[in-house]
């Protein structure tokens, strides 16, 4: 992906009294969005999430006519019959007009074979400004809710009822093994979420990640906790225990591939911090938007716990959480 930034002045970022800066979140079709407009010093920048992947910066910003237009570039790879590869650029392009404070915008993604495009309308909504960060000191938990039974998958479902489903119970753990048949299409597994919804909580639970292999928590169904085997890497909002693409734990606290480890997780009022293993590692700080793969753009409504099922084996134990009521 692109990442340079071409930025526009920022007396643009108001056309016509319409003024676009600020954090935005973006009602996809089944999907989540989200975009930033910001300044630099005298200029006007943007950042985007559009789905899945990661946040990052847009490759183009301009505000003319009453319209904010954004692209970004995606890079793919393309093998041809010859077995030689060729890299290729895709440029999306979003189109966003303003009524009555809320955002109206078409999404024109180019197909991959180079004919044809797809066109995707959406909405937007201001997000509000962030709080300060709480006083996790006068925090109030209501009772303890055991998520995961360790008998069966009581109390769980897949995100998308049709999904294969790798996920299994045994000796009192919650197992993930999404395997892939040898020479096949690749088969595209489930994620595993809770039927019940919450608000702000604490969540602790135990996790395992074989060598090479990646999972992720989801909070709420949109705030992703990274789960992968990242001992030794240098840090990155990537790696364990980060929160996905925007906030990096402060100090490597993960452990080898293969051990089991612990996870005491706190949201509220928009805020994060997660202790890994007995370290804090992200803390008190304020998440500005959805992570990729989001079930919703909505921060504001409760959600469940997702736990990411299609991209390799993980194991979860000991999954409680307690409620905050203040």
């Amino acid at each position: 992906m692109v990442a340079a930034l071409i930025a526009v002045p920022l007396a643009s970022a108001q056309d016509d009294g319409i003024d676009f800066m600020g954090r935005w979140a973006l009602d996809l079709p089944g999907g989540a969005g989200w975009l930033e407009v910001h300044d630099r010093p005298g200029f006007m920048d943007a950042s985007v999430l559009w789905y899945g992947g990661s946040v990052v910066p847009v490759s183009s910003i301009n505000v003319s006519d009453g319209k904010l237009r954004v692209t970004r570039v995606n890079r793919y790879v393309r093998d041809a019959k010859d077995g030689s590869q060729r890299r290729f650029l895709i440029t999306i392009t979003l189109e966003i007009s303003q009524e009555d404070g809320a955002l109206a915008g078409t999404a024109f993604v180019p197909n991959r074979s180079g004919m044809g495009r797809n066109i995707i309308r959406f909405t937007g909504e201001r997000i509000p400004d962030l709080p300060p960060a709480p006083d996790l000191s006068a925090i109030q938990y209501g009772e303890s809710q055991m998520l995961f039974n360790g008998e069966d998958l009581s109390g769980w479902s897949l995100t998308i009822a049709d999904q294969e489903n790798g996920w299994m119970v045994e000796e009192a753990v919650l197992i993930n093994n999404p395997v892939q048949p040898e020479g096949g299409d690749h088969v595209s597994y489930g994620n595993l979420r809770t039927d019940g919804e919450f608000e702000d909580f604490k969540l602790t639970l135990e996790v395992n990640v074989p060598e090479g292999s990646n999972s992720g928590i989801y909070l709420r169904g949109i705030y992703e906790i990274q789960v992968a085997d990242t001992y030794g890497k240098s840090l990155d909002s990537h790696n364990m225990g980060g929160l996905y693409s925007r906030i990096t734990p402060s100090v490597a606290a993960e452990r080898p591939a293969g051990e089991w480890q612990s996870f005491d997780i706190t949201l509220y009022r928009r805020h994060l911090t997660v202790v890994l293993n007995g370290t804090t590692i992200i803390d008190n700080q304020p998440v500005l938007g959805v992570t990729g793969g989001a079930l919703t753009a909505d921060e504001f409504k409760p959600g469940p716990i997702y736990l990411q099922g299609d991209h390799g084996r993980v194991l979860y134990r000991n999954i409680v959480l307690r409620p905050i009521i203040e």
